[in-house]
């Protein structure tokens, strides 16, 4: 019996995904002759590559069979090539749970962490929390970003404020890196969490109102984000390079505390500590 259930779904979709992307060249696989119909590997010989069944890999592509052991996951990763990342989403979306879940509890900041982030008085900080909703920031983030804290509840949200504030465009020099990672941060989150309305809502929405957000969906590439550099062109204060770390909030895994810094005597840090000495309210991108 088929399960139809929104892990199974995203399950099939996936290892489409992936092997669509792979030939049979970079897979070790010797040319067949003839037109092939799909992109990438067929099923046929994923299976071969994973040491499987076709009818078994079938199956599971399908969602018939929701039982496969580690041994088989970690063939059909090789087989498919997939990152640590990839590799981990895999076994979330083969292991769908059975258990009735409870509603989400609202995600609270510990007040803690707030002090943490006042005290920032020369870096952006911000705690994201699932779906990347902005759940508080400092006031350096809210200079460099915009005033979360005035907007909407709803809207306080870093997908709806990549996505859905057009002058964002112009603040991010690579727009589209970030958003395109911000895409597959929320698609490995909707392998944990296949029946969260609240994701379904943001996803839906996003998906309609920009097309870049609806390509870049069905792609279903998938990534953690812990650190990288993002470069910004803020309508105050300039050019920035500045290093992002992504820390994890030890009682709530599912916060991260995100800091924006400057190397030591770089023309970044001159325009951080600018933008820290503007009165408030200091212009935003949005502004």
């Amino acid at each position: 019996m088929t399960d139809r259930s929104p892990g199974t779904n995203e399950l099939r979709e996936f290892l489409r995904s992936r092997r669509a992307r792979i030939t049979p060249e970079e897979a070790g696989l010797s040319p067949q002759p003839g037109a092939r119909r799909v992109p990438g590997l067929r099923r046929e010989e994923v299976a071969h590559l994973a040491g499987v069944s076709v009818d078994y890999y079938v199956r599971l592509e399908r969602g018939r069979s929701l039982h496969a052991s580690d041994s088989v996951l970690d063939a059909l990763a090789r087989a498919l090539m997939l990152n640590d990342t990839e590799r981990e989403h895999l076994f979330v979306l083969a292991r769908p749970s059975r258990v009735q879940r409870l509603p989400l509890p609202t995600q609270l900041v510990r007040s803690g962490v707030r002090r943490v982030l006042d005290s920032l008085t020369d870096t952006p900080a911000l705690v994201l929390g699932r779906r990347r909703d902005v759940l508080a920031s400092n006031r350096m983030a809210r200079a460099l970003f915009t005033d979360f804290d005035a907007l909407p509840p709803r809207d306080r949200n870093m997908a709806r404020y990549l996505f859905l504030d057009e002058s964002v465009r112009d603040l991010y020099v690579d727009w589209e890196a970030a958003g395109r990672g911000t895409v597959a941060v929320l698609r490995m989150y909707a392998g944990r969490y296949p029946d969260d309305p609240q994701l379904a809502e943001l996803i839906g929405d996003l998906s309609l109102r920009d097309k870049d957000f609806r390509r870049w969906w069905a792609e279903h590439d998938v990534v953690v984000h812990t650190y990288g550099v993002k470069r910004l062109r803020h309508p105050v204060v300039g050019e920035l390079t500045l290093d992002y770390e992504a820390l994890t909030v030890t009682d709530d895994p599912e916060q991260t505390l995100g800091l924006h810094t400057a190397a030591p005597g770089s023309p970044s840090e001159h325009g951080l500590r600018l933008l820290a000495a503007l009165p408030l309210p200091v212009p935003s991108v949005s502004g």
